[in-house]
């Protein structure tokens, strides 16, 4: 213990005549914060629309009057033949276009099913898939308020027709910042401490500082370990700066227990340290342990932990590739905390990894680091 708290001091003095490194371990991650909070958002909002009204009645504008009023919807063209549809979609000016037939009011006005043509930009299927929903959930909306007017004026006492009343778990709200914030926290995690805990290792092997530890009777999982601690305090520190802007800022609901938070975050703290030990031993400059840093940290982290995409929409084979990255443990560990409120029963599984993963690497990375004057 006196060896290891010998070089937690040395560490820390290394850390602490780098300000630059240390100030950018801090507040990069509570930059990248901001502008992923910010400038990722699942949500579609003023979605332009084009207009293509063949029947022109009093009933076709409060059909489409239902569309701009539910605050979804800009009406932006208006339309006056087939030709002018596909240049508006061609062209990318609307999202979608509301084609009305001649006989829309005539089918109303006697009781028959009036058809009605939307035309989707499939572009960004994504995006598509939500505008068809709010589509359709305004068209459904009118149609309920059409058949509840008719019943009404010839007289009829009915309790209107069979409404479909839908329940969101988990974001009832439906704002993808309350999905994103949780999930840019194993992001946040896996890119900086891994590549600062390289580079503080290769750095002593560029000056040849590193040949006093080869000479020396410490072990190697001393030397890994008083490597470790400094990082991971510093890693544990940028996670409660995320977590408390995350709450604070972004006011991200959290239903979870902040202590479990805490534990799991300070595991998955040792295991993104861990990652840059590792990539220490196996590289001989500061550029390429920053480069693979990024390529086994950044990049899968973004891909392959359900953080943009979800995990099961993938291939089967690289949904079993995801198992491999850490990130996709914490994100679901992260997510169920903060918007399901789950116990430690639901999570036990993907803990249990983060530990398994920790410990491997530690050993890993110890017994490649062999000591040798040269």
């Amino acid at each position: 213990m006196r060896t290891i708290r010998e070089l937690v001091k040395k560490e820390s003095r290394e850390i602490l005549r780098d300000p630059i490194t240390l100030g950018t371990a801090i507040f990069l991650p509570l930059v990248m914060l901001f502008i992923f909070g910010y400038a990722i958002s699942l949500d579609v909002t003023d979605i332009s629309m084009a207009v293509y009204d063949q029947d022109r009645s009093q009933e076709s504008d409060r059909f489409l009057e239902s569309f701009t009023s539910s605050g979804y919807f800009l009406r932006e063209y208006d339309l006056d033949s087939f030709v002018e549809v596909d240049q508006v979609l061609d062209r990318g000016k609307a999202s979608i276009v509301v084609v009305i037939p001649p006989e829309f009011s005539r089918d109303i006005q006697f009781g028959r099913t009036a058809q009605v043509q939307m035309l989707l930009d499939g572009t960004f299927s994504a995006t598509a898939l939500i505008v068809s929903n709010y589509a359709e959930a305004v068209v459904g909306r009118y149609s309920t308020e059409l058949g509840r007017t008719a019943l009404a004026s010839r007289g009829i006492a009915a309790p209107g027709p069979i409404r479909i009343l839908p329940r969101v778990w988990y974001n009832p709200s439906m704002k993808s910042v309350n999905y994103i914030v949780p999930g840019l926290f194993a992001v946040l995690l896996m890119a900086f401490p891994p590549m600062l805990t390289a580079l503080a290792i290769v750095r002593e092997k560029e000056r040849g500082t590193i040949q006093q530890i080869f000479v020396s009777p410490i072990r190697p999982f001393t030397f890994i370990l008083g490597k470790v601690l400094p990082y991971a305090a510093i890693a544990f520190g940028e996670m409660l700066l995320i977590l408390l802007t995350g709450t604070l800022w972004f006011h991200v609901p959290f239903k979870g227990s902040a202590i479990l938070l805490i534990n799991m975050s300070l595991i998955y703290v040792f295991c993104t340290v861990s990652i840059g030990v590792f990539v220490s031993t196996i590289t001989k400059t500061q550029l390429a342990a920053m480069l693979l840093s990024l390529i086994v940290t950044l990049m899968p982290s973004f891909l392959f932990s359900g953080f943009l995409f979800p995990i099961s929409t993938m291939p089967y084979v690289l949904q079993l590739y995801t198992y491999v990255f850490p990130a996709r443990y914490f994100n679901d560990i992260s997510r169920d905390l903060f918007l399901k409120g789950v116990g430690i029963e639901y999570i036990r599984l993907n803990m249990a990894f983060l530990i398994l993963y920790t410990a491997a690497l530690l050993v890993i990375a110890s017994l490649r680091f062999k000591k040798k004057v040269a």
